[in-house]
């Protein structure tokens, strides 16, 4: 059954957008989207909550406009099946949600397998949430509360956050996206889970995916720890995951799991072709309990654990 179809559902629609406008005058239209990260579970909390207050309606291909207060389109919403209960929201199996900016292009489309429709306009997502931007580029999302705001052009979230990135799972604890291009901020303590076993921790990373890039940034602390050792660089890093390739920046303290430990500047991990060589061409101070190096440059295969130092070598050996 379209939604739409009979007398009856057009005044419903009708009603639910002129109080979506009235409440909206004088402030930002959003949505709100609520996400949970076990989705093993869906279809048997669908089955519970129909059993436990059964529907009153049921509706096939639900779709709905909604506008702004200037009458322009804010978004589109399309659902594969509605259910409405008495007392209880909406819930929307297979949603998408289009968000549109003030010229009538599309901006992010927002999908999920479940949501939940307040009659205030608000929409929670349940679920894995998939972000494509108006670029192209789609974003994997997880968290429990994630915000649209089409006058801004943003989509925010202040609460715990999960990002598929790329060959990496990066936890933060908030987020600001930007429609208008493909860049996004990951607030608070950021935890990166690279595919390799290596982990980053760092504060406040910048991720930008225009024009094909996956750089991720930060000027905060970070520490890089692998299989052997634990970096510590002091004024942040540079992450190119298109070619596996970083840059930890400032002071930089190696710290390997045998005691050995190695200070320099502006350290590169060359991550690529599955491999993991640290190089600076910065001045560099090796220390083991047996030696004390001074050198002008470093090249250490953290695999093979094999250590060059080069220039103007200088050492004290016990």
């Amino acid at each position: 059954m379209a939604f739409f179809q009979s007398r009856k559902m057009q005044s419903f629609a009708t009603f639910i957008i002129i109080a979506v406008i009235a409440l909206w005058m004088n402030q930002d239209v959003f949505l709100t989207v609520d996400v949970v990260a076990d989705t093993n579970s869906e279809n048997e909390s669908i089955k519970e909550q129909i059993k436990v207050a059964p529907y009153l309606e049921k509706i096939e291909n639900f779709s709905l406009e909604e506008y702004t207060e200037d009458q322009l389109l804010s978004h589109y919403i399309e659902a594969e099946t509605y259910y409405n209960f008495e007392n209880s929201p909406i819930l929307l199996l297979n949603i998408k949600v289009t968000t549109y900016d003030e010229l009538g292009n599309e901006g992010f489309i927002l999908s999920s397998n479940r949501a939940n429709f307040l009659r205030s306009g608000e929409v929670f997502f349940n679920g894995e949430v998939s972000i494509q931007s108006r670029s192209g580029v789609a974003h994997e999302i997880y968290t429990e509360s994630l915000i649209v705001r089409e006058k801004m052009k943003q989509i925010k979230s202040d609460r715990d956050v999960v990002y598929l990135g790329e060959g990496s799972k990066i936890h933060a604890q908030g987020m600001l996206m930007s429609a208008d291009d493909d860049t996004m901020e990951l607030k608070g303590e950021i935890r990166i889970e690279q595919d390799s076993g290596a982990v980053i921790k760092t504060k406040n990373l910048y991720v930008d995916q225009s024009d094909g890039q996956k750089y991720y940034r930060t000027s905060e602390p970070t520490v890089y720890v692998s299989e052997g050792s634990t970096i510590n660089a002091y004024k942040g890093m540079d992450l190119d995951m298109n070619k596996n390739y970083m840059q930890l920046l400032g002071k930089v303290e190696i710290l390997q799991n045998s005691g050995s430990k190695i200070v320099s500047h502006d350290l590169i991990i060359d991550q690529s072709n599955g491999g993991e060589i640290y190089k600076s061409d910065h001045r560099t101070h090796y220390q083991s309990k047996a030696t004390d190096i001074k050198a002008k440059s470093l090249y250490y295969d953290a695999k093979t654990q094999i250590i060059e130092l080069t220039g103007g070598v200088t050492g004290v050996y016990e």
